[in-house]
């Protein structure tokens, strides 16, 4: 369960953002994270509850984005989202393929007062 390494780091990002823009309170934040991370959201969100639950994010509104994967096709140069974990292009049948979105993970965004 990778969630809660992912969530303690993302929950330091949050804490020292929000205390280096001297807010009081952490009132959402949003988190992406690209399908190839692999991330079961409701298990980081339960660890993420933990890592600030006695912090000024404690009662923040969390939501998480899962952003597909896209690959490029190195023969055809087509790019594609992917339904599956087949990484072939759907154009050509080509298997030299560049993943250009899916392994992102980071907070998009932190709101507070």
């Amino acid at each position: 369960m990778h969630e809660i390494q992912i969530a303690r780091d993302l929950s330091s990002i949050v804490l020292e953002v929000a205390e280096r823009e001297k807010l009081s309170v952490v009132t959402e934040v949003d988190i992406i994270f690209g399908r190839m991370i692999q991330v079961v959201p409701e298990i980081f969100e339960f660890a993420f509850r933990e890592c600030v639950r006695e912090s000024i994010a404690r009662d923040a509104k969390l939501n998480i984005e899962i952003l597909p994967i896209r690959i490029r096709c190195m023969k055809c140069n087509e790019e594609m989202d992917l339904s599956d974990l087949w990484f072939i292009c759907c154009k050509c049948s080509n298997t030299d393929v560049k993943v250009i979105q899916g392994k992102e993970m980071f907070v998009k965004s932190i709101e507070g007062e």
